[in-house]
C-alpha cells in the first residue's frame, strides 16, 4: 500500500531535516479532508476534495489510495456514486502502514 521508494525519494528531495515536518503537514492535510469525507461529504466539492487527496497521498507514496482517489474523481465528475467508505478504509490502512514504517505512532 505504500511505495517506500517514493517515500525515500521525498526524503531525498526535501532533506532529512525537513522530512518529518513535511510528512506531518501532509498527513494533517489528508486527515482534515478524510474527516470531512467521513463526517459530511459535500457532493459539490467531492471531485476537488478527491483531487487534492490524490496529489498529497501520491507524494507520500500511498499509491493504492491515490488510485482510489483518481477513480473517485472520475465517478464524481460523471455524477456517479463514489465508494467513500472503501476509500477511507484504504486511507486508514495506508496511514497506519506509513506511520509504522516511519517508526511513528498515531
Amino acid at each position: 500500500m505504500v511505495d517506500w521508494d517514493r517515500v525515500a525519494q521525498l526524503r531525498s528531495e526535501i532533506g532529512e531535516a525537513d522530512f518529518e515536518e513535511v510528512v506531518t503537514l501532509f498527513l494533517a492535510e489528508v486527515a482534515e479532508v478524510a474527516e470531512k469525507l467521513r463526517s459530511a461529504p459535500d457532493p459539490a466539492t467531492l471531485d476537488a476534495d478527491l483531487h487534492f487527496l490524490k496529489g498529497t497521498v501520491l507524494n507520500l507514496g500511498m499509491h493504492e489510495l491515490g488510485r482510489l482517489c483518481e477513480e473517485g474523481t472520475q465517478c464524481a465528475a460523471r455524477g456517479e456514486p463514489v465508494d467513500i467508505a472503501g476509500l477511507l478504509a484504504c486511507y486508514d490502512e495506508s496511514r497506519r502502514i506509513l506511520l509504522e514504517g516511519l517508526g511513528r505512532s498515531g
